[in-house]
């Protein structure tokens, strides 16, 4: 399954992968929330309601452009820097076209819908 992101003018496509974090994600959409900045490696922004942690369990290869859940705070994380897997941490796809959006700083208004 696909999904757009849509904030400050842009667009941003992700490729949801096959797990039931992702598909509880997919459940939730459409949806408009704020995105921001979060340390110096990723936007936030918080969910409504917490995903199932079914998809959870530790990876490898993290990469920018990879979109994940945290589950402890509730948000999605989309990483535009390179990061480490922590517990909590659920890779729920991957951008598909980079990710050069997200490195835009400040906070925004953001849409999430199926394509």
């Amino acid at each position: 399954m696909k999904v757009r992101f849509t904030f400050n003018d842009q667009h941003m496509i992700a490729s949801l992968y096959d797990n039931p974090s992702a598909a509880d994600f997919a459940s939730m959409l459409p949806l408009e929330l704020t995105i921001d900045n979060y340390a110096n490696n990723e936007k936030v922004a918080y969910l409504p309601r917490k995903l199932t942690p079914a998809g959870s369990g530790p990876f490898g290869n993290e990469r920018a452009g990879d979109l994940c859940y945290f589950a402890p705070w509730g948000n999605l994380a989309l990483f535009y820097g390179g990061y480490r897997y922590s517990a909590g941490l659920i890779r729920l796809g991957r951008f598909e076209a980079g990710f050069e959006p997200l490195l835009v700083r400040g906070e925004f208004p953001l849409r999430m819908e199926r394509t």
